[in-house]
């Protein structure tokens, strides 16, 4: 099932797939980040349906149209904030659960929706503050594992903004591999 995961680095904006998943925040109204980003992109149209969605909680998963976007569809889902604090509370908020149930739910959607080729981004890892390597592993393992019990998803691209992040997605492939 790994030659179903391809490893891409660039603008998840510009990924020419059937559906492309959005790192959203909880209202799923345009932010910032790879939210605004995709929102700019897909023009008016997404902010209104997104509205009529009434938000999304953290490791939810919503679907709406994907608009002036070169895909049908866009998942938006809801990160964990990594809560920064003292060492010994990193990670002990559940987050990395929180993480892996955005890439199944998103991944639901996808095999519900009849969605072959989906693309991406390193959610939570912008201004969720999400440490980018421990992110990768769980992306990586979530989607292979999701690959391995579902034969409808033909392809998921996982799309990495710049060298270091992919260099750590290849790192996260090739640990789990």
């Amino acid at each position: 099932m790994l030659d179903r995961i391809t490893l891409s680095e660039g603008d998840i904006r510009k990924q020419e797939v059937d559906a492309i998943v959005n790192a959203a925040n909880e209202t799923l109204l345009r932010w910032g980040g790879v939210d605004g980003a995709i929102h700019r992109a897909a023009g008016r149209g997404l902010l209104e349906e997104c509205r009529k969605l009434n938000g999304c909680a953290t490791d939810g998963a919503k679907i709406t149209g994907g608009y002036s976007l070169p895909c049908r569809w866009v998942i938006h889902t809801v990160g964990p904030v990594w809560k920064l604090g003292p060492v010994s509370e990193i990670g002990t908020r559940r987050e990395d659960e929180l993480l892996a149930r955005c890439y199944r739910n998103s991944l639901t959607l996808t095999e519900q929706y009849k969605i072959r080729i989906i693309a991406f981004p390193a959610i939570s890892t912008g201004a969720f503050f999400f440490l980018i390597d421990w992110a990768a592993k769980i992306a990586v393992s979530e989607v292979k594992q999701f690959l391995a019990n579902h034969s409808s998803i033909d392809q998921v691209i996982l799309v990495c903004l710049g060298q270091s992040a992919y260099q750590c997605y290849l790192k996260a492939t090739e640990d789990i591999a």
